[in-house]
């Protein structure tokens, strides 16, 4: 979730301010949108896990659509169909096979794209860029079906649901404290050179705030070692926050605020996803091999 922590630089002009809170989001929006996807979020992981699987493979079809758009905005020749239908099957052969079953779709796909670069202008036009668009297409895939097939393995191990709760409570608590203690004491930038606004202040908030959070939903939600809580909230922190700086370093270098438009006072999709995507291989790593 891209969350720019720190008021480490104000709107260029002063009508935005009234619309905006101090970290340049439009707030009550922000809120609102964020409590009713967690509110779904919430219902469907306690009453009917397994629907979840459905719920992200469509955020990552649709991310993967955003992402695909802007890369050929800017001139980026990606295969949006081997894209998404490719990034579905990654996720789905996840349902019966697991690891393998990703990382076999995942591998098809790979060769499926090389081949549509290679051929997309037909047989007596070379193709333009085929080297740069591939492998930019392969980190696409990588990044985002790839990572969204773990969700999928989460969801149907033992406690599925509730193990995708404490990885999405993480997340929050990752991104609430980041932004508040950011907003209140943010002063010294953290990665000037990639996202402005981000402040040490605020990754020490999100500490504090990720692993209490973790420490609790790992205790009540899953029964655990409350230990297990306090290391999987430090890795959620750093994940989440590479995954940040990772979509924003991308952002920048295609020159765009937001990945979409579909969220108001998110961005799109994409930008809600950032930071959960690699937050759900950690998370799966930790739960499943300490709990």
């Amino acid at each position: 979730m891209t969350s720019d922590s720190a008021p480490l630089d104000t709107p260029e002009h002063p009508e935005a301010v009234a619309k905006t809170s101090r970290a340049g989001r439009d707030l009550p929006a922000a809120i609102a949108v964020g409590g009713s996807l967690g509110v779904m979020c919430i219902v469907v992981l306690v009453f009917v896990p397994k629907v979840f699987i459905g719920v992200a493979a469509v955020a990552v079809a649709i991310a993967t659509w955003e992402v695909a758009k802007r890369l050929r905005e800017g001139g980026i020749e990606v295969p949006r169909i081997p894209l998404i239908v490719g990034g579905q099957a990654v996720m789905w052969f996840a349902w019966p096979y697991g690891a393998m079953g990703a990382v076999t779709a995942f591998t098809a796909t790979v060769l499926v794209m090389m081949v549509w670069q290679l051929l997309g202008r037909g047989l007596s036009a070379p193709p333009q860029n085929f080297l740069r668009d591939t492998a930019i297409s392969v980190f696409v895939l990588a990044w985002l079906p790839l990572l969204g097939a773990f969700v999928t393995m989460l969801t149907l191990e033992d406690n599925g649901g509730f193990r995708v709760l404490v990885l999405m409570i993480a997340v929050v608590c990752s991104d609430i404290g980041g932004y508040a203690a950011g907003v209140l004491f943010g002063r010294h930038p953290m990665a000037p050179a990639i996202s402005p606004k981000k402040s040490w202040e605020g990754l020490g908030g999100s500490l504090l705030f990720c692993i209490a959070g973790c420490l609790c939903t790992v205790t009540f939600m899953l029964h655990a070692n409350p230990l297990i809580g306090v290391l999987l909230g430090i890795l959620v922190v750093f994940s989440a926050t590479l995954g940040d700086l990772i979509e924003s370093q991308v952002k920048r270098d295609l020159k765009i605020k937001d990945m979409g438009t579909l969220l108001p006072g998110h961005g799109g999709i994409m930008d809600r996803l950032d930071s959960v995507l690699p937050s759900v291989f950690v998370t799966w790593v930790v739960l499943t091999a300490l709990v």
